[in-house]
């Protein structure tokens, strides 16, 4: 009797996985515009499951999910029109576009996927695919045909709008009302100009170190000579940096110096040259090219020194950049609800049949 209690269970587990499989690839929607794409429950659990993780939320109400159904229907289409109209990008463009969206994540430049995956391999313990599943809930390969999709959408739809796009602008009267919301974070800190010598200790300490002082004593004898040959020798990025830095308070803190030689930089007059000094990496010294006082900065000032942006500038091209964005977001929006016929889509699933496949949350 135990023994059939225990088949009896096993034969209805193994019943509820292949009803949960075949629930998985039913089919909710076909795209058809150029060629024909099916819209499954696994496709869009994928999707949905990409959405929570961006959102940082644990699941999608029902209503989320139609919302995302729609949106991936409205990409499908969007997609198949680009690809219609000759629009194409590689995978090598792909592969580009997704290493450069790494290296500014990690704040580090990666040349190809292999040293990325290195670096996530000792920052997370995973590699690259590892990493991508537990970020997006895709595989890798799944992540950029997504990647790809977008792309080609945003192309579609610039090409489509594009003059009506640039003609979006922030107006005189946003601009200044902005400025008169935000007033008080337009400041400067007090900031000194630095022209700031780095030699790196690498292999070889003792050579570093004979470096920076040889350079160091030829800037205390000739300066102006001096900088112009220490910033334009060829040595410059390769065996040494040397070039010039707006610094405050914080960011000198940032970088990595120590509270009582902030003060001390603060301090120091124009022109003044500083000893050589040493970390746990590098040698290095420093020139005080200008100092800035702190101030509050009226619409018209330049929004940092030596720029020749203003305040007025900068807030319209923020403006601007925001209102394009708007703009994009809805056009592609009406693009998409344009492709949107009987003749390019057929939805499978609708009402209560439709709501039992996204009731997916509930299955045990």
């Amino acid at each position: 009797m135990k023994r059939f209690i225990v088949t009896a269970a096993l034969l209805l587990s193994m019943a509820v996985s292949v009803f949960a499989a075949s629930s998985d690839l039913t089919p909710l929607a076909v795209v058809k515009l150029n060629g024909s794409e099916t819209i499954t429950v696994k496709t869009l659990k994928d999707r949905v499951g990409l959405w929570t993780k961006l959102n940082g939320v644990k699941e999608a109400t029902l209503e989320q999910k139609k919302a995302i159904l729609d949106n991936l229907i409205y990409e499908k289409l969007v997609a198949q029109a680009a690809a219609k109209d000759g629009l194409s990008i590689t995978d090598t463009q792909i592969d580009q576009s997704f290493l450069s969206t790494m290296s500014q994540n990690f704040g580090q430049q990666f040349s190809n996927e292999t040293q990325l995956s290195d670096f996530l391999k000792k920052q997370t313990g995973k590699n690259l695919s590892e990493y991508i599943k537990e970020m997006t809930g895709y595989s890798l390969p799944d992540y950029k045909v997504y990647l790809k999709n977008s792309i080609l959408v945003q192309q579609y739809v610039y090409t489509k709008k594009q003059e009506d796009i640039k003609k979006v602008s922030a107006t005189d009267e946003e601009i200044r009302n902005a400025y008169s919301m935000n007033k008080a974070t337009f400041v400067w800190s007090d900031m000194v100009k630095l022209f700031l010598v780095i030699v790196p200790k690498e292999k070889d300490a003792a050579a570093a170190k004979k470096k920076a002082e040889k350079m160091l004593k030829d800037y205390t004898k000739k300066p102006s000579t001096a900088e112009d040959a220490i910033k334009n020798d060829g040595d410059n990025g390769k065996a040494y940096q040397a070039g010039y830095m707006l610094m405050t308070t914080q960011q000198a803190q940032q970088f990595g110096w120590a509270s009582d030689k902030v003060v001390e930089l603060f301090g120091r007059k124009k022109g003044f040259v500083s000893e050589l000094s040493e970390t746990s990496v590098d040698f290095q010294f420093y020139v005080v090219k200008e100092k800035y006082a702190a101030k509050m900065l009226a619409i018209d000032d330049i929004i940092q020194p030596e720029s020749t942006t203003t305040v007025y500038d900068y807030i319209k091209q923020s403006l601007t950049a925001q209102k394009q964005s708007q703009y994009f977001a809805q056009a592609a929006q009406d693009l998409s609800k344009s492709l949107d016929t009987k003749a390019n889509v057929d939805r499978k699933k609708s009402g209560d049949a439709l709501d039992k496949l996204l009731n997916w949350d509930s299955e045990s």
